[in-house]
């Protein structure tokens, strides 16, 4: 069986000033499940930060080129993240016969995300 992984890392504070500058940068990157989450958060960007860096690292695992960051979501599961694919990554998931876990993790300052593809 094939694995193929991906990562990303961001700083925090940079989402944060761009969600500020561009409000509805965040309804183009994130599904409304995945704002609601964050929003109920003290820190939401943090959360968001980390969901922004599991859809780049399922896109690298999936090796995606062009992409809409709304079809890779990220939901809290019971005790995991979920990933749900749709459009343009769900197809590329299926012809690859793969499915995709994601890892989280975030600091005050950075977030970042693996995500395995087997």
């Amino acid at each position: 069986m094939k694995v193929r992984v991906g990562i990303d890392l961001l700083e925090v504070d940079r989402l944060e000033q761009a969600l500020a500058r561009r409000p509805r940068l965040a309804e183009r990157l994130f599904t409304d499940a995945e704002r609601e989450y964050a929003a109920s958060r003290a820190r939401p960007g943090q959360h968001l930060a980390a969901r922004f860096c599991a859809k780049e690292a399922v896109a690298k695992a999936l090796g995606l080129e062009a992409w809409s960051f709304r079809d890779v979501e990220v939901l809290a599961g019971d005790g995991k993240p979920e990933v749900r694919l749709s459009g343009v990554a769900a197809e590329r998931a299926r012809s690859l016969g793969l499915s995709v876990d994601v890892s989280l993790t975030h600091s005050r300052r950075d977030a970042a995300a693996v995500a395995i593809a087997a």
